[in-house]
């Protein structure tokens, strides 16, 4: 985790404090669970929950430190940590991690902190829906020009730009309540699953009281395509956030400067150039996507382990779950706060929309011609022709706009009306599906242009 890119609440579910409090929690409701089915006494579970969690509620530094010491001579985390919890419990620790491996403390213990990373991305990407939605709206009537092969296309709405990244990241949170759902799993089954040293209602029971299912079958480990899950949906959100980004720095350009990324008062641009107005927030989010993505492939190959298990998986978890849940939680709440200030420039938009000399509506034209009588391939070939003298001729002396070409031509002159290429060439002809089109998107079309 780098703390430049680290926001607390979610560096606080990795850190080694939460984790402890976790593992105890863990052993502490499986220890109730077997008082409760009569295996050990009930004073000892009362115990273990009592002293137990008064040292765990407050754990601090010396503690984790405490327990690195013992890890160094033990040479294993989880026998560290409840040699550190006995020193508080006394003689009932012999009834904690009783028929228990340390997978299932340890996988479990994962779930619920990717369950809790989880909770905090679905409110990232409420916060990135509300600041588009909001966007959406204000520019629901904005014209802009449309662009496919980054070459100008025909007229389109700025705000429904945005309301695509909208549906997108609408299905990006439905992607992550998913995968939150598929790694909400507990497993509580001893040495290789079978629970021959553990009853299954004590993981049962264990489960329920985290607000987890059981895993069906968890060998000794849960199985690592619910991992590969979730990572990999973490990896579609970060493409979203890049998506976008990358969208606003096209638009930030110099040659296009049709929106930007709000200038602060003080911000510096360049140390040479004191001009410089850079887009450094979406190059950023381009480049933390990239981050988090690199996860996805690591996560893949977890899967496969060595039969019941290997640790394999052990060291690439501990590396990227923290570091992709934290950059794509970084990255969700910079990509809000961008949208919410960004600086938008519908009059740039018209001017960029018309600087081919209105080619931009041929779409419509060759549409004008074949209603009006011409056979498409023809009519094509004639709106081609003109565009193209246009297009090629721009900004030169004899250079023509496509509407004078298309009056100078015998082929549309007379058989065209002047009203209706006029009204052919309307940008705001191509906004007249917004209502249904927002609807969609939001279930409602909002305010009247």
């Amino acid at each position: 985790m780098v703390p430049r890119y680290t926001r607390p609440a979610m560096a606080a579910i990795w850190a080694p404090e939460n984790r402890y409090r976790i593992w105890f929690e863990i052993e502490a409701l499986a220890a109730q669970a077997m008082a409760e089915l009569g295996e050990i006494p009930m004073e000892s579970a009362r115990n273990i929950r009592e002293k137990g969690g008064a040292k765990i509620a407050a754990i601090g530094p010396a503690d984790v430190e405490r327990i690195d010491e013992i890890e160094r001579v033990t040479r294993h985390d989880v026998i560290a940590f409840l040699t550190w919890l006995a020193e508080a419990i006394g003689d009932d620790s012999r009834f904690v991690h009783l028929g228990m491996t340390s997978s299932d403390v340890l996988d479990t213990t994962l779930s619920v902190q990717l369950m809790q990373a989880a909770d905090l991305l679905i409110a990232d990407v409420d916060a990135v829906l509300a600041a588009l939605k909001a966007r959406a709206f204000e520019h629901k009537h904005t014209v802009t020009i449309g662009r496919s092969h980054g070459i100008h296309a025909e007229p389109t709405s700025f705000g429904l730009k945005l309301a695509g990244h909208y549906a997108e990241f609408a299905r990006n949170r439905t992607r992550l309540v998913t995968a939150r759902a598929e790694i909400a799993v507990c497993a509580i089954s001893g040495a290789v699953g079978t629970f021959a040293h553990v009853d299954p209602r004590v993981e049962a029971y264990v489960a329920e009281k985290l607000g987890l299912a059981v895993e069906p079958v968890s060998t000794q480990v849960i199985p690592r395509d619910r991992h590969a899950a979730f990572f990999c949906a973490l990896g579609v959100v970060a493409s979203g956030v890049e998506r976008l980004a990358t969208e606003v720095r096209h638009l930030q350009r110099s040659e296009v400067r049709e929106a930007e990324e709000f200038f602060h008062p003080g911000q510096k641009g360049s140390s040479a150039m004191p001009h410089k107005r850079n887009p450094v927030l979406t190059e950023n989010l381009t480049g933390l996507a990239r981050v988090v993505r690199a996860a996805v492939t690591p996560a893949l190959e977890n899967v496969v382990l060595w039969h019941e298990r290997d640790i394999s998986h052990s060291s690439v978890e501990r590396a990227i779950a923290p570091d992709a849940t934290v950059t794509l939680d970084f990255a969700l709440m910079r990509m809000a706060g961008m949208i919410e200030k960004m600086l938008v420039y519908p009059a740039r938009m018209g001017e960029n929309m018309e600087s081919l000399g209105g080619v931009v509506h041929s779409g419509e034209v060759l549409l004008a011609l074949a209603k009006g009588g011409i056979l498409r391939e023809d009519a094509y070939r004639i709106v081609q022709r003109n565009a193209m003298e246009t297009w090629t001729k721009l900004g030169t002396p004899e250079g023509r706009s496509f509407r004078a070409n298309l009056d100078a031509d015998p082929d549309v002159a007379g058989r065209v009306p002047a009203a209706v290429l006029d009204a052919a060439m309307s940008p705001t002809l191509h906004l007249r599906q917004l209502d249904a089109l927002f609807t969609r998107v939001f279930g409602e079309a909002g305010p009247a242009a």
